[in-house]
């Protein structure tokens, strides 16, 4: 069969060693068997192919797989052309395939190791109930470790799966899912949209199902289960608020699923099966601008695609556009105006961290011979919703919305990269006002560090009474007095990050019996408030403090507040005593991604900035404390 051509050109992947160009996977039919004894997947991937004429070999992405055999279709026979490559630290094995003449599919048999990234086996002491769980975080690159594949966000295939747990579980994927559990536990997925490697998921779990609408839903597991439902009761408006902006949803269900709180991400956008972290249920739906994140992928990201993990910045900034366009149809602009002001504080946190002049503060990124995830920070995010934010002020809302929706619906089911963007992006927009482009500064925002001259300032009329009311507090007002009562999270946590950074106990005191910072269930809140808790000495934290760190495997959370324990008089020793115990919650082993959710509250983005020193640290912190 001859590759058809692509709307956008093939673009060359540094992050994969796949040869789309020559041959191209279309469709896998995945069989697979779950085992928690052992802590992998056993199976079977065949994929169906697209080659041009000349192309006599395949070359697939894998890492610490234990391929058993690879058999072409009929009558080719078992393959015995097939290699796997030596390994690289970052980017796997290739895995080689000579094929005949005429071939049209392969198949490969496989086992993972027990110590696969993408795959995170979780003890029922790290659920909320009494059974064991899995789930698989594929992005960046990760997918290779549970699937022999392409794994490049430019190649999209569609899948048909088996998959085969113990009875008492459930299993799900980024496809169309099963609501209820069988007596075989052997349950099958189709997924009819053509997808990238790193939007496959799986998870397996004690898990139960309610519908929000007739095409949104929540699987949780059953204690809860009602409370996410509760939390979720907008997620049809916001799926409707959605489509007005830029067209119709086009994966017919979009569900959420919220794992256990071990999770150590806000969230990952899967197809049709968003990954939620259960932090976000706060009991007020004030942190749910997550989801509004992770559903604005449906279009940015999962409908249009990054080319390479260079180009990330058009998945994420175009997502943190949309999901506060999102918020700002639901709850007004003054709400998201918050949202951008967090988002903002964030991204000048990260231009310091990284340096002024660093080519990693530019939205093009040259990510080849690293780790893509180092190219995961607030900069594809903030900076590149910045952009759009600053093209908004110059052309206007409606020849903006106009110009991503048409996008959007030009390039459906396509990759796009930077170079592809700006042309595209000249013609339909910027070339029809003469000096526009200028106005923009558009090459110095891709190609240059910092944020450019032209950017718009970012202002919030809630966050200035929230500034005056610190104010006042801090030159002797009783907190009790301060006007608080219509404060969302967002206020909350921009009050508490702008104290000082050290106040005294009595402050806390007070602050504490007014507002009930301690006994808070918004883990946002909890968060920002620890630090300053442990600072001022307040002992009626310590307890919740703990009761947190047991609790949450957040990584966004945990990094800051293990910090600010370890800062304290006795700090080691406390920090010692609690992570000893804790630890097994952690399901960090094996990851080489983490996602945070940086300025905004509950909003998706890398954990902190520093993704992979976040990482590090938490993975020598055996040692550290």
């Amino acid at each position: 069969m001859t590759v058809p051509a692509a709307a956008t050109p093939l673009v060359s992947d540094p992050h994969s060693y796949a040869r789309p160009a020559e041959v191209r996977v279309r469709h896998l039919a995945l069989d697979l068997t779950v085992d928690f004894a052992t802590r992998t997947l056993a199976g079977q991937a065949t994929w169906e192919l697209e080659k041009n004429s000349e192309a006599t070999t395949l070359w697939l992405d894998t890492r610490d797989l234990q391929i058993d055999a690879v058999t072409l279709d009929a009558p080719a026979g078992p393959a015995t052309g097939w290699e796997l490559a030596p390994a690289d630290a970052i980017l796997g094995q290739a895995l080689r395939v000579q094929l005949a003449p005429g071939t049209q599919s392969i198949s490969v048999r496989y086992r993972t190791s027990p110590g696969a990234a993408a795959l995170q086996w979780l003890t029922p002491e790290q659920t909320a109930g009494t059974q064991p769980f899995l789930f698989t975080q594929s992005q960046a690159i990760l997918a290779r470790t549970w699937l022999p594949c392409q794994d490049s966000p430019g190649v999209r295939f569609t899948y048909e799966a088996t998959v085969r747990v113990p009875s008492s579980l459930l299993a799900l994927m980024s496809a169309e899912n099963p609501q209820t559990r069988n007596a075989l536990g052997e349950y099958h997925f189709q997924m009819t949209q053509p997808i990238p490697a790193y939007l496959m998921a799986l998870a397996v779990g004690d898990l139960a199902f309610a519908p929000l609408s007739g095409r949104t839903g929540v699987y949780a597991e059953p204690t809860t289960l009602p409370t996410a439902t509760s939390e979720f009761q907008d997620l049809e408006l916001m799926v409707s608020a959605a489509e007005e902006l830029y067209g119709p949803y086009r994966w017919q269900r979009y569900d959420l699923l919220v794992l256990p709180p071990s999770f150590p991400f806000g969230g990952m956008e899967n197809p049709r099966l968003t990954f939620v972290t259960p932090t976000i249920l706060a009991g007020d739906r004030s942190l749910t601008s997550l989801v509004a994140h992770e559903l604005a992928h449906s279009w940015s990201g999962n409908l249009v695609t990054n080319a390479t993990w260079n180009d990330f910045w058009l998945n994420e900034g175009f997502t943190v556009y949309f999901e506060r366009r999102i918020m700002e149809k639901l709850y007004g602009r003054p709400y998201a105006d918050m949202l951008q002001a967090l988002g903002n504080t964030a991204l000048h946190h990260t231009l310091a961290e990284l340096g002024e002049t660093s080519p990693d503060t530019h939205l093009r990124l040259h990510l080849a011979g690293r780790d893509p995830d180092e190219g995961l920070n607030e900069i594809a995010y903030e900076k590149g919703d910045y952009l759009l934010l600053t093209l908004e002020h110059l052309v206007g809302r409606p020849r903006l919305d106009a110009f991503i929706k048409e996008y959007f619906t030009r390039h459906s089911f396509q990759s796009m990269d930077t170079s592809s963007f700006l042309a595209y992006l000249r013609r339909e927009l910027l070339d029809l006002e003469p000096g526009l482009e200028d106005r923009l500064q558009l090459m110095a925002w891709i190609d240059q560090p910092g944020i450019p001259a032209v950017a718009p300032p970012v202002q919030s009329e809630r966050f200035a009474a929230v500034e005056a009311a610190r104010r006042a507090w801090q030159q002797g007002a009783p907190a009790a007095s301060l006007a608080t009562a219509d404060w969302s999270s967002h206020e909350w946590v921009h009050f508490l990050q702008g104290l000082p950074p050290k106040i005294t106990t009595t402050q806390a005191a007070d602050l504490d019996a007014a507002f009930g910072f301690t006994a808070s269930g918004n883990s946002e809140i909890l968060a920002a408030w620890f630090p300053h808790a442990l600072a001022a000495g307040y002992a009626p934290a310590n307890a919740a403090l703990e009761k947190f760190l047991f609790r949450v495997g957040r990584r966004k959370f945990l990094v800051p507040l293990y910090k600010a324990l370890l800062a304290t008089p006795d700090g080691r020793r406390r920090a010692q005593a609690v992570y000893a115990q804790a630890r097994p919650n952690y399901p960090y082993r094996g990851y080489r991604h983490a996602r945070r959710a940086g300025g905004a509250a509950g909003v998706d983005r890398p954990e902190v900035a520093r993704t992979l020193l976040a990482r590090r640290w938490f993975l020598s912190i055996d040692s550290d404390i």
